[in-house]
C-alpha cells in the first residue's frame, strides 16, 4: 500500500503544532510541519484566548503540509487542552473571543452551583468532579451576569469544535472534549440535561454530539483555496487532547493503569463503565470518554505547570534556564529536603512560583528552598509523591493491584521524574511515547477513514514505531519514609 499522510493538529496551553504522520502501516513517522505560540492574554473583562491567531497558524501549517505531502494526505484532526468555548450567533459568527479555564471567572461559582444541585447530584449525572476549569462553572458565571452572548447564541462550540467548523462549516461537539465539560452525562454520551437546566443554562446552546472517529466533512472552498488542496475531510479524532494521549498510549488489554504526562498529569485507569459511586467522588476522581466507548476513569494533578512556571519566572527575571539545566540541577539537590501540595489553589494560578513554593514550605513549617535545585528537587519529589496518593487511591477505588504504568507524552522526557514516578509507586514505569497526544489522535483518524479495524490495532502501529524505556523502582524504603511524611503534610 502507498504511503498515506493524516495531519494531526495538536494545541496546547502554551503552544500549537501541526503534525504530518506518514505512514505504510507498519510504521508511523511524526513530521513537526508548524509550530507556533499560544499565549493567553489578559484584557479587560478577563483572560482570553486568541482563537483567530490560532486559526490562521493552523491553516498556515496546512498549507504547509499539502506543500509537503499533497495527494498523500488523507484527513485532518484537532485537539486542544479541554472545557474552553465559544458561542455562536444565530448568523455563524463567533460572539466574543473564548475565555481561559484559568481565568477568575470561576470564582465563587462552584458555592453557587452546589446550592442549585448538590455536588453528590451533579456527580451522579455527570461522573466529573467540580474543579475551577469545568465549563459548568464559567458559563454559569455568564449566566449570573446575564451575558446577551450567552442567550442569543444558538450553538456552544468548545475550542476543537470552534476550529473545526471554521474549516468545515459543520458545527457539532465531539463527545471526549463534552466529557471534560460537567455537562455530558457518560452513560448515554448526550447532554446532562437535569443539570444544565438546573443550572438555568439555555438548552438551544447544546447541539448535536458525535463520537470521536466522526467525519465531520470536506474544507470548505474558501480553506482549500488556502492550503491548496479541495476535499480533505475533517475527523472529529479524540479532540480532548488527554483522550487522544490515552489512545496513543500502547497499552495491551482493559484495566490498564495510565499517565498522561504534561503541564497537568492525569493518572487513571482505561475502563468500560463510568464510576460514580460516593467513594470517588470524595477521592476527586472523574469520568471522561474516550475511544472506542471507552471511559477514563482519572485524576487530575498539577503536572509539569510547577516547572514551567518556575522557567518561566526565572526568564522574567532575565535568567535563561534550559529544561535540561534545570532536570539536572533537580537530580543534584538534596532529596526529600521539604514537600508541598502541587494540587494547593495557591499554585492553580500564574506567577511567581518559585516564591510560591518557598512560602508553602515556610508556611508548613519545613525547611525553606533557597536554591534553583532545590526547588525544583522539592516539586518533582512533591509530584512523585502526589502520583503515589493517586495510585493509593485508584487500588483502593477499583479493589486491584498494578505492577505496571504505562506513561506518554511530553513530561516523559523529565527523567528524574519519570525515574521518582517508578520509585514513589514502586512499579516499573514504561514510558513513550513522548507523542502520544499526536498518536492517538492519528490512530483515531484512521479509525474513522477505515485504514485500520480497531483501537488495538492502531495502538499495535504505534508500538512497532517509537521507543520506549523502562523504569525499574530503586531505593522503595526511602519512598515509603518520604511518601508518610508527604501525607501528614497534606492531610
Amino acid at each position: 500500500m502507498p504511503s498515506k499522510t493524516f495531519i494531526a493538529v495538536d494545541l496546547g496551553g502554551g503552544s500549537g503544532r501541526v503534525i504530518a504522520a506518514t505512514t505504510d502501516f507498519s510504521k508511523i513517522e511524526l513530521e513537526e510541519i508548524h509550530r507556533f505560540d499560544n499565549p493567553g492574554t489578559d484584557l479587560p473583562g478577563g483572560s482570553f484566548w486568541n482563537i483567530v491567531g490560532l486559526y490562521r497558524e493552523i491553516l498556515e501549517g496546512l498549507r504547509r503540509a499539502v506543500e509537503r505531502h499533497g495527494d498523500s494526505i488523507v484527513s485532518i484532526g484537532i485537539d486542544t487542552w479541554g472545557c474552553d468555548h465559544g458561542l455562536i450567533g444565530p448568523d455563524g459568527s463567533l460572539l466574543g473571543m473564548p475565555h481561559q479555564y484559568r481565568d477568575s471567572r470561576f470564582e465563587g461559582m462552584a458555592e453557587a452551583m452546589h446550592a442549585l444541585m448538590p455536588e453528590a447530584e451533579i456527580y451522579a449525572h455527570t461522573g466529573i468532579k467540580t474543579n475551577f476549569y469545568n465549563s459548568s462553572l464559567h458559563l454559569l458565571a455568564e449566566e449570573r451576569k446575564k451575558n446577551p452572548a450567552l442567550f442569543g447564541a444558538d450553538r456552544l462550540l468548545f475550542v476543537p469544535d470552534l476550529l473545526a467548523y471554521w474549516l468545515t462549516g459543520r458545527m457539532a461537539v465531539e463527545r471526549t472534549i463534552a466529557s471534560t465539560s460537567q455537562l455530558l452525562d457518560p452513560r448515554s454520551g448526550d447532554w446532562a440535561w437535569e443539570v444544565i437546566d438546573a443550572l438555568g443554562l439555555p438548552r438551544k446552546i447544546f447541539g448535536e454530539v458525535v463520537a470521536p472517529g466522526t467525519v465531520l466533512g470536506p474544507v470548505r472552498e474558501a480553506v482549500a483555496a488556502f492550503i491548496g488542496k479541495p476535499g480533505i475531510p475533517v475527523v472529529a479524532s479524540a479532540c480532548h487532547d488527554t483522550a487522544s494521549a490515552v489512545a496513543g498510549i500502547p497499552m495491551k488489554g482493559s484495566g490498564n493503569l495510565w499517565l498522561s504526562s504534561g503541564t497537568w498529569s492525569i493518572m487513571g485507569i482505561e475502563t468500560p463503565d463510568a464510576v460514580t459511586t460516593p467513594d470517588a467522588l470524595e477521592r476527586g476522581f472523574s469520568n471522561e470518554l474516550g475511544v472506542a466507548g471507552t471511559v477514563r476513569f482519572l485524576k487530575n494533578i498539577a503536572g509539569l505547570w510547577l516547572i514551567q512556571e518556575c522557567k518561566r519566572q526565572w526568564e522574567l527575571d532575565g535568567e535563561n534556564v534550559g529544561y535540561a539545566a534545570m532536570s539536572a540541577m533537580a537530580e543534584a539537590a538534596e532529596p526529600f529536603s521539604a514537600f508541598i501540595d502541587p494540587d494547593d489553589a495557591i499554585f492553580a494560578s500564574p506567577g511567581g512560583m518559585p516564591e510560591k513554593i518557598r512560602a508553602w514550605c515556610e508556611k508548613s513549617g519545613q525547611k525553606v528552598p533557597q536554591d534553583k535545585g532545590t526547588i525544583l528537587r522539592v516539586a518533582t519529589d512533591s509530584l512523585a509523591l502526589k502520583y503515589r496518593l493517586v495510585f493509593e487511591n485508584i487500588k483502593a477505588l477499583t479493589g486491584r493491584d498494578f505492577q505496571r504504568l504505562h506513561a506518554g507524552g511530553g513530561g516523559i522526557q523529565n527523567e528524574p521524574l519519570s525515574r521518582a514516578t517508578a520509585n514513589a509507586l514502586n512499579v516499573e514505569v514504561v514510558a513513550g511515547p513522548v507523542e502520544a497526544t499526536s498518536c492517538g489522535n492519528v490512530i483515531t483518524q484512521m479509525l474513522a477513514t477505515g485504514h485500520i479495524a480497531d483501537l488495538h490495532a492502531g495502538r499495535e502501529l504505534i508500538r512497532r514505531s517509537f521507543d520506549f524505556r523502562i523504569y525499574q523502582p530503586q531505593d522503595t524504603a526511602a519512598w515509603d519514609e518520604a511518601y508518610a511524611r508527604f501525607r501528614k503534610l497534606i492531610d
